[in-house]
């Protein structure tokens, strides 16, 4: 990056500007949103320094503890020989890294951290990942030398803080990292906080990993919210928690220059940069709340905005810039139903001369990006129905206009989906995959030569235990009762006649932007394997439908979305077919608000349930979760200082005296996206009412249970929990 162009921190860092929306040159596309003014002197987190670590590679040859193992998130080396990726063979999910064609792959960070992402240095020096401490979700980022030396901590050292990937410079000089500054509660800053009350004895083992409670009876706390488990306000509100809002530096790993910040936002939902250009003059960022995402170019040495364009939810990885910087490439929505690949034309200064689509599918969405080291072939994966088709095209430059793009040149997948794409040397890719037969896996290929399975991947035949293979689901449609067309996947326990009523369990996803996708899930497994069938829908919010379908369930849409859960299950039973008497509702994270919702929206169609890390009060998750992840949420739900009624209305614990069905709660202890409150209060009032109700934490684990013993744990209960309660009467 030339000199010029850095602007250096140091110690605690300065403030630095950034103009408003009014400097911008060019103004947006007809489609885009105005750009909200940025402030003059904006706050930002101290640059982290690094840390040097202890060595914590492991064996260098695999010792493999799990039969059945996935391995996902790849990252090759420059030349594209060997590969960086996460593998949980090893019980949690680890940084390995080996040759792409070889069974010598080695254990780079032994620690018990689970990892998150994983990027290799464009100059083969440094292999960059992020970690989740405890399993929480408060992540940090290190490096370690490809042969497992050298191992350092970039940034997330302080507990309070986040942090976590973005791009290299692109000659590996420097990574990009976003830092969260710690953050407090209104009511702390204000002396109104007090600390929680402690959970009763009996509701997490300290001494073990988790464990069932019994039925003994917990009194409920005023306005049925059980313990202060988040900071209050004054008159017992929940109050807003803010904080200093991400910063985003470029992270020298050899500790020889200086931090460079690159971004400050003051209480952002979210900011990561995705791209470079070659000379480190231009930025690409992916900034906003969910559903509102934007892409932002910025100058690198004076931090103006040149260009703002509203881009589509899902993969965080949303372009690149052409390797002149002349094009910038993007996954948007922009203007339209259904994401697809634009070509922005820039100046020398970034500014937009001209903006085109130049790869669409009519209602297929473009699911990922990726463009090659040279930057002239692009690899996209379309969401077709859920499943994914690839496709290769080539790229050249116009001048003084975008680049265009030729004719596209389908990739045969062995399995259903895509989950990650990346550059693997001169025309070579690495794709991860999933599908509904096997563990998510690794696959390379040389440009028109079919995916080749890398070693270390496990094989489809290891995906289950010999004598019951994963069934394959079959995609069905319905329409909801005010006429939108849903859909879903319907798996169908083996050994029961075609037409034979079975008991059936609703699986809700979480997001709600998360779309069903026909992979393999253990969990599908353990239900299926014990004679339930499975429903898994797409209600309305859900991604792969188009952009009106995902808007479907903001504000009051939310009740429809709740209806749309009894239409689901309804077709469940004509069209399954599901025995109407034995239906169960489950599902994670915003399936798991939908669970505890459908029990007390709709007390007398579900036998049971199973919520597992989910919301039971939007007003008390607003006021106990992350401040960047409430910033974000409020677009989805409402805000919860505006739209106090609407959040009270469509909280479950509102109506929790409707509630019938017998009760299964999961969370993780140390989840601070959904917290674990939102599981003990509604078990609490459930027990008050006499509603027998279980609470399962998980210890070590947060909003994505990560550990195979607690995976297997959570797939048995919920297995024994569901199995007694939808047995015939």
């Amino acid at each position: 990056m030339a000199p010029e162009a850095r602007h250096h921190v140091t110690g605690e860092a300065t403030t630095g500007t950034a103009p408003g929306a009014s400097e911008t040159r060019t103004p947006p596309p007809p489609a885009q949103e105005p750009a909200s003014p940025e402030p003059r002197e904006t706050p930002h987190a101290a640059a982290p320094a690094p840390v040097p670590l202890p060595e914590a590679e492991g064996p260098r040859d695999a010792v493999t503890r799990l039969r059945a193992h996935g391995c996902w998130y790849p990252s090759a080396d420059p030349d594209g020989t060997e590969a960086a990726f996460i593998c949980d063979r090893g019980g949690v999910p680890q940084l390995w890294a080996g040759p792409v064609d070889g069974e010598g792959v080695r254990l780079l960070d032994s620690s018990p951290d689970p990892v998150k992402e994983v990027s290799w240095s464009p100059d083969g020096r440094w292999i960059a990942y992020t970690t989740a401490p405890g399993g929480g979700e408060h992540t940090r980022v290190l490096c370690v030398r490809p042969d497992g030396t050298g191992r350092r901590l970039l940034a997330g050292a302080d507990p309070d803080t986040s942090a976590y990937l973005g791009c290299w410079a692109h000659d590996g000089s420097a990574v990009a990292v976003t830092l969260a500054a710690p953050a407090a509660s209104r009511a702390q800053r204000d002396g109104l906080w007090q600390p929680p009350d402690p959970a009763p004895a009996h509701w997490t083992a300290r001494d073990g990993r988790a464990i069932l409670l019994g039925t003994t009876a917990y009194a409920v706390g005023p306005g049925g919210l059980g313990t202060t488990a988040y900071a209050l306000g004054p008159g017992g509100a929940p109050a807003a928690r803010t904080g200093a809002g991400l910063s985003a530096y470029l992270i020298d790993p050899d500790g020889l220059a200086s931090p460079v910040l690159l971004a400050t936002e003051p209480d952002a939902p979210t900011l990561r940069v995705c791209d470079l250009t070659a000379d480190g003059r231009l930025a690409l960022l992916r900034r906003g709340p969910r559903g509102r995402r934007e892409a932002v170019v910025r100058r690198v040495a004076d931090t103006a905005t040149t260009f703002t364009l509203p881009v589509a939810d899902g993969d965080q990885w949303i372009g690149r810039f052409s390797p002149d910087g002349r094009t910038l490439w993007l996954r948007s929505d922009a203007g339209r139903e259904h994401a697809a690949l634009f070509a922005v034309a820039l100046d020398a200064d970034g500014t937009a001369l001209g903006t085109s689509v130049v790869a669409e599918r009519a209602d297929s969405d473009l699911d990922l990006l990726k463009l090659a080291h040279d930057g002239r072939t692009a690899v996209l994966a379309w969401n077709v129905r859920g499943a994914s088709e690839l496709d290769v095209v080539e790229t050249s430059a116009r001048p003084g206009a975008p680049d265009t793009t030729g004719p596209p040149r389908p990739v045969p997948l062995p399995h259903e989906v895509v989950t990650r794409i990346t550059a693997a040397g001169a025309g070579r890719l690495l794709l991860a995959l999933s599908g509904s037969q096997r563990r998510p896996g690794v696959w390379w290929a040389h440009e028109g030569v079919s995916l080749v399975r890398t070693p270390w991947s496990a094989r489809d035949e290891d995906t289950v235990p010999p004598g019951r293979p994963p069934v394959r689901p079959v995609l069905t449609r319905l329409t909801a009762r005010d006429g939108l067309p849903l859909g879903g996947w319907y798996y169908r326990a083996p050994g029961r006649a075609p037409h034979e009523p079975a008991p059936c369990v609703v699986h809700l996803h979480g997001g709600p932007e998360d779309q069903e996708r026909p992979v393999f899930d253990p969990l599908y497994h353990e239900l299926l394997g014990r004679g339930l069938d499975v429903f898994a829908p797409d209600v309305r919010g859900s991604g792969g439908h188009g952009r009106s379908f995902v808007d479907a369930d903001l504000g009051t849409g939310r009740f429809a979305a709740l209806d749309d859960v009894a239409d689901c299950a309804a077709h469940a039973v004509t069209e399954g077919p599901a025995d109407p008497t034995r239906l169960a509702v489950m599902g994670r994270s915003y399936g798991g608000y939908l669970t505890f919702a459908s029990l007390v929206w709709h007390p007398d169609l579900f036998r049971t349930g199973v919520a597992v890390c989910g919301m039971s009060d939007l007003l008390t998750f607003f006021a106990g979760t992350e401040p960047w992840i409430a910033e974000s949420a409020a677009h989805k739900y409402g805000h919860p200082d505006r739209d106090r009624e609407l959040l009270r209305a469509l909280s479950p614990m509102s109506r929790i005296d409707a509630l019938r069905a017998p009760l299964l709660a999961v969370h993780g202890e140390h989840d601070t996206n959904v917290p674990p409150g939102e599981s003990e209060q509604f078990v609490r009032a459930a027990r008050e009412r006499g509603v027998p109700a279980e609470l399962l934490v998980l210890r070590d684990e947060g909003h994505d249970f990560l550990r195979a013993e607690n995976r297997r744990l959570f797939r048995r209960a919920a297995g024994d929990w569901m199995e007694r309660h939808l047995r015939p009467f």
